[in-house]
């Protein structure tokens, strides 16, 4: 019997009010996928998750017809830093972080490796390895983190799938590492995905320095930035340099139809940009597609 897919599409919503309103604010647009904070993404500490909330937030989740919700860590975080006080710093906030997400049953927890500052590139890479390490013994379960792709902007670390592969294969505890690619992030590094051979291009070169089986989410953005720029600014769909051809490509790739995708476009306005960006995404789904999500 054929494997049923569905589609798992969203954005990344905001926990105020509560990590339960999440849920509520991304069912109201018909988002399948979403992306949350566990605390606020400004401060590098957070009270403590109540046993209320937990129970809310899983309550919510089951209820809904979302079927992933995955967290993002602050962008505070650097475990790669060649500051000491700040990679401490770091390190303890992943723990905290990770911890979270095991109390509110979340898969995945979105971590930016990491930038090196004054740092040798391979050194910092080893250090993420071994501060990875060290934050999955401490916490052990089931959430794993997932390595995102950037921009290359600055000395930030892992632009390239060459990096992410040496990071992943360096840790003890690979089953727990896994990949969240961004669209506008991986343009900006110089990996041109707008036609259907640069589209091929782009994975057969993560399948062999990574494997496609650690890819575990996506982040759905275009770039306001040019081929290899290595400068991070999203775009709304369409309406960036990646134009429309290479989400029409990976949306109607049925090796991707399991994996969940969310939106960080810019948003002025809240869920009206959202469902904008989630409706010119649904323009692009071919008939067969559709067939196949149930749609």
């Amino acid at each position: 019997m054929a494997k049923k897919h569905s589609l798992l599409l969203g954005a990344h919503m905001s926990i105020a009010g509560g990590i339960d309103q999440s849920i509520m604010r991304g069912e109201s647009i018909g988002c399948t996928a979403i992306q949350i904070f566990t605390k606020s993404n400004r401060q590098w500490r957070a009270k403590k998750i109540t046993e209320q909330e937990v129970m809310a937030f899983k309550k919510a989740w089951k209820e809904s017809s979302i079927h992933s919700v995955f967290a993002h860590a602050t962008y505070l975080i650097n475990i790669g830093s060649s500051d000491s006080v700040t990679e401490n710093k770091s390190v303890n906030a992943l723990i905290e972080e990770m911890e979270r997400c095991e109390l509110l049953g979340l898969p995945y927890l979105v971590l930016h490796p990491g930038s090196r500052g004054t740092m040798d590139e391979d050194k910092c890479l080893e250090q993420i390895a071994s501060n990875l390490d060290h934050v999955l013994t401490k916490v052990p379960g089931h959430t794993m983190i997932l390595l995102e792709t950037m921009a290359g902007q600055g000395s930030s670390v892992c632009s390239t799938f060459e990096q992410l592969g040496k990071v992943r294969k360096a840790t003890e505890h690979k089953h727990r590492i896994g990949i969240c690619l961004d669209t506008c992030h991986v343009f900006a590094a110089g990996y041109d995905f707008r036609s259907p051979k640069t589209y091929d291009n782009l994975w057969n070169d993560f399948d062999r320095h990574i494997g496609l089986s650690h890819l575990k989410a996506m982040h759905i953005n275009d770039s306001k930035s040019e081929l290899g720029s290595r400068v991070d600014r999203h775009a709304d769909i369409g309406k960036g340099k990646l134009g429309l051809e290479p989400f029409s490509l990976l949306f109607n790739d049925p090796t991707f139809f399991d994996i969940p995708k969310v939106l960080e476009t810019p948003k002025k306005e809240g869920l009206k940009e959202d469902q904008h960006n989630m409706d010119a995404i649904m323009k692009l789904l071919s008939a067969k597609t559709k067939k196949l999500l149930h749609i």
